[in-house]
């Protein structure tokens, strides 16, 4: 029999449904269920934007008790068109959640998001609060210009040999014209010169995601150029357009929320998300409890940050 300690993901577990939801604009949902057909449905909103959903995600959450459920936004992962930000917003990305929840037929559920999903999840809740019995949050995040200039600036002071080989990628990039510059060559470059700067663009985020980061990122001939530009089009679209939400309007609306269970999980050296941002939501939201750990930084895989979800993810079993 397994026996888990509390910072053990839970076993390995294959989906007993998958599918993909056609949207109305050409878009196609990829969308999973596993863990318990009849048990107490939890949706889980992958980070980026840009990111999606792996097995690794399916196992935060005990399977003989929840209904699982994932699916990766528009353009990423498994969804289809690959990459594509036409009709891609986050108003879209919240029907398609509501669509998922009628063709389920799931009348409530709960939200477990970090960063992106962090965003993702308040927004949903906001708008569908009779929809949500609860809220499992990660790394807050909500796109606000001093947000956004902390990574695409600020974080140079942290570090400044990572930020400059960004910046190095090709002549003529600067902190000024950084965004402009890659998504030049993202979204008009040619297939080379695309795959190499949303490789670059991606391995900078995922060099600082930890307390102490990986060393690293494999062979390049392992590196799947299809899923790094379409990941990197997603982030550059969402970015320039401010992530399609207002910051301080979540906030000021957060209220109608102060009757959930919620759990805010922050790395205390969040380098991606800053401490600050979560602070300020349970200022907010005072009913929320705030665990800001000691040791990590933005990874959901980091030790205290693991045991403090998966607690979370018990502990919300009684709902």
């Amino acid at each position: 029999m397994f026996s888990k300690s509390p910072t053990d993901l839970f076993p390995e577990i294959e989906p007993f449904h998958s599918c993909h939801l056609s949207s109305k604009d050409g878009h196609e949902i990829y969308v999973e269920q596993s863990g318990n057909p009849n048990g107490q449905p939890i949706l889980f909103l992958h980070g980026g934007p840009g990111g999606g959903t792996g097995a690794k995600q399916r196992r935060f959450f005990d399977p003989k008790h929840y209904l699982i459920i994932l699916f990766d936004q528009r353009g990423c992962g498994q969804s289809k068109p690959l990459g594509e930000i036409k009709d891609n917003t986050t108003a879209h990305l919240l029907d398609d959640i509501e669509a998922i929840r009628k063709h389920f037929k799931i009348d409530s559920w709960i939200l477990f998001g970090g960063s992106w999903g962090s965003s993702l999840a308040l927004e949903y809740a906001i708008n569908y609060s009779d929809k949500v019995k609860g809220l499992i949050l990660r790394g807050i995040f909500l796109s606000r210009e001093s947000e956004l200039n902390w990574f695409l600036r600020d974080v140079e002071h942290f570090f400044p040999e990572l930020y400059k080989k960004l910046i190095d990628h090709r002549p003529g990039i600067n902190k000024d014209n950084l965004i402009e510059k890659y998504s030049q060559l993202i979204f008009h470059g040619s297939q080379d010169e695309a795959e190499k700067a949303a490789f670059s663009w991606n391995q900078f985020e995922g060099s600082i995601l930890k307390l102490f980061p990986d060393e690293g990122v494999g062979e390049v001939d392992s590196i799947n150029y299809a899923f790094e530009l379409a990941r990197a089009k997603v982030q550059m679209h969402y970015i320039i357009n401010n992530c399609f939400i207002n910051g301080e309007e979540i906030l000021d609306k957060a209220n109608v929320l102060k009757s959930k269970p919620i759990v805010i999980v922050q790395g205390r050296y969040d380098m991606v998300c800053p401490p600050k941002t979560a602070y300020e939501l349970t200022v907010k939201l005072p009913q929320a409890k705030l665990i800001m750990v000691p040791d990590a930084g933005h990874s959901a895989s980091e030790k205290g940050t693991l045991s403090a979800l998966i607690k979370a993810t018990e502990d919300f079993k009684s709902l």
